[in-house]
């Protein structure tokens, strides 16, 4: 990701048109669950943001955790992306759309062999904010993942990572590096 990212102003009729392309808006290297910027919260007043995710085959998006004070709705734009929503495994395909609401313990991952993609409308907006921190702090070598999280009031259940990963096959960055 670029190291200097302009979030803008409420977005209104006075700026003229505004049409984000396929392969525009800037991008927050993750290492295995990017996010692409499409509309950042300042632009909608705070309301909503929205990202989105591509993510490799047989990939987990990130560890299983749970958000203080935010929904997230995922639509799929293509692909299968699993998600485990509290206790419940469900399957979403191009075309749905899965709510992932505010304190339940989720994670979502790719479920096929092919690329999945997902728009992911974060309400409130702010925490599009978390990625964005994240890629700038790991690139830069200053990444403190605790008041990281404790900003965005996030909790993640780090030792869930293993047995998510071999009960569905899947792969993520942290099993790969031994960190997990």
């Amino acid at each position: 990701m670029s190291p200097a990212i302009t979030v803008t102003r409420r977005f209104d009729a006075s700026q003229g048109p505004r049409i984000v392309g396929p392969s525009e808006g800037p991008v927050a290297r993750l290492g295995g669950c990017d996010a692409r910027f499409l509309i950042w919260g300042e632009e909608t007043g705070g309301g909503f943001s929205l990202v989105e995710h591509p993510i490799p085959p047989r990939s987990l998006a990130a560890p299983r955790h749970r958000h203080i004070g935010v929904d997230e709705y995922s639509f799929v734009l293509e692909g299968r992306m699993g998600a485990l929503l509290g206790d419940d495994v469900v399957y979403a395909d191009a075309g749905d759309l899965a709510f992932k609401p505010r304190d339940q313990w989720h994670t979502f991952w790719n479920a096929g062999d092919e690329p999945c993609r997902i728009l992911e409308i974060i309400s409130p907006a702010g925490f599009e904010h978390f990625f964005r921190e994240l890629d700038a702090g790991a690139w830069a070598g200053s990444l403190d993942m605790a008041d990281l999280s404790r900003r965005y009031g996030i909790e993640f259940d780090m030792e869930s990572l293993p047995a998510i990963c071999a009960e569905h096959g899947l792969t993520h960055p942290l099993l790969e590096a031994g960190v997990a």
